[in-house]
């Protein structure tokens, strides 16, 4: 067995997330979900187009936070809104909040009228999510996070969407969600959250005493795989060789 820590099995978790999404915008938020994606371009699906976060897209593939090597086209954030609504887009964003059907929250705490936490807003989440493939990143699962309803509808998960017509319903597709204990999607029974996996070294106790609503579990939860000789590889000298992505899972939470 190869040692790896959290981080490297979460960052190969993302990249799987990305594998079979052919030639289609990968927008990350965020540090693990850049270095995922940027993982599945080099290994699973080299048709992925990435961006610098900013305006360019990208013909290299860069370290995290290094300045573009091979620039390929324009993005400026007045033409990522004609991306969103084209729909060929696979955008991973965070959440502050996932409550049971796989709705987020990353705009307000409390009661909307008098919140007791002002967040981000909702700002792109609901049209990423009635218009792209949408998945999370949430590096620290916690009761708090994963809520039986959440304070305020910022991404519109699937059983919301087809409430709300087939405006709404045709394009949602929340994808995965990744967090530091495994990996999740949004169609258990009546499009619920269901757990596809535990992280090496994470039980399936563990996940239920982290998770404030009842997942919908299987009998037999496989563990998330360990990423290979090459992807560590890539991952440790290529992609990230400042080793930034043990800030956001610490090592302490190492896998062997």
């Amino acid at each position: 067995m190869t040692d790896h820590s959290r981080a490297e099995v979460c960052a190969a978790a993302i990249a799987d997330a990305f594998k079979d999404d052919g030639e289609i915008f990968a927008s990350p938020m965020g540090m693990l979900p850049m270095l995922g994606v940027r993982l599945a371009k080099l290994t699973s699906n080299p048709d992925l187009v990435i961006s610098d976060g900013e305006s360019l897209f990208l013909g290299g593939v860069p370290p995290l936070f290094a300045k573009a090597d091979v620039v390929e086209g324009w993005i400026p954030f007045r033409r990522v809104f004609d991306v969103v609504a084209y729909g060929k887009r696979h955008v991973m964003m965070g959440a502050t909040q996932v409550d049971r059907h796989g709705n987020q929250n990353i705009s307000a705490i409390g009661d909307f009228a008098r919140p007791t936490r002002q967040l981000l807003g909702s700002r792109g989440a609901p049209g990423n999510t009635v218009n792209n493939r949408t998945s999370y990143w949430v590096p620290r699962h916690s009761p708090k996070v994963f809520v039986e309803q959440v304070d305020v509808v910022s991404g519109v998960g699937p059983a919301r969407a087809k409430a709300a017509g087939p405006g709404a319903a045709k394009y949602n597709d929340i994808h995965r969600i990744v967090t530091n204990l495994g990996v999740f999607d949004v169609r258990g029974a009546d499009d619920t959250v269901r757990l596809l996996s535990t992280h090496p070294g994470v039980s399936v106790d563990d996940v239920v005493a982290a998770t404030g609503f009842a997942l919908e579990i299987s009998d037999d939860v496989p563990t998330t795989r360990e990423p290979t000789e090459s992807e560590l590889m890539i991952i440790r000298n290529v992609l990230d060789p400042k080793n930034l992505r043990d800030r956001e899972v610490p090592p302490v939470e190492a896998a062997k």
